[in-house]
């Protein structure tokens, strides 16, 4: 991949329990291949909310960076189960998404079930069940797991490798994690 191609990650921070209704800071973070960050974004979701999708769209459409060819989340549920509709954010923004997590799971939809019920467990199951499958890549020694939208499994695992210079992490989830924990510690400190 040349050095220039850039990526969008975006991750997201809240400290604290997992207090519904309150804000998490979101950061989408641009970096090139070569490892150069070339712009940063905020944006925020509700812990335990349903607008995590479209507060990622706005992000990326806020930051209009036509010049980005791919997106990678460091997440499918952040803020506490705030599911992303990765279908969804690819339609919108027309590049490919890419979900890029690190721990083995059985899935999320043991959780779901004790943390809701109703309408909003019978929502949040739809938009997990309609994600593509995760699947396990061996990166750097260090395995992760990568779900796509908008590009083959062989491509997007050409793209986790290009963007993770060491160790399992991509760059630009890497960098989004780091400003999105350093905006959220500035925000609560005028709490």
């Amino acid at each position: 991949m040349k050095d220039g191609v850039r990526a969008l990650g975006v991750a997201e921070s809240y400290r604290g329990d997992a207090d519904r209704g309150r804000q998490s800071t979101l950061a989408g973070a641009v970096v090139r291949a070569d490892r150069v960050c070339d712009g940063l974004a905020y944006g925020s979701c509700r812990v335990g909310g349903a607008d995590g999708t479209d507060a990622v769209i706005d992000l990326i459409d806020g930051l209009d960076r036509p010049d980005a060819r791919y997106v990678l989340l460091g997440a499918v549920a952040p803020a506490w189960y705030n599911l992303l509709a990765l279908s969804r954010i690819q339609a919108a923004i027309e590049w490919p998404v890419i979900a890029v997590t690190f721990e083995a799971s059985d899935g999320l939809e043991a959780g779901l079930r004790d943390a809701f019920s109703g309408p909003e467990l019978e929502a949040r199951l739809a938009t997990y069940r309609a994600l593509p499958d995760r699947r396990e890549l061996s990166v750097d020694g260090e395995t992760v797991y990568v779900r796509q939208v908008g590009l083959e499994p062989a491509e997007a695992d050409d793209v986790v490798r290009a963007f993770t210079p060491v160790g399992g992490r991509p760059e630009p989830i890497r960098v989004a994690k780091m400003a999105a924990r350093a905006a959220d510690s500035y925000a609560r400190s005028f709490e």
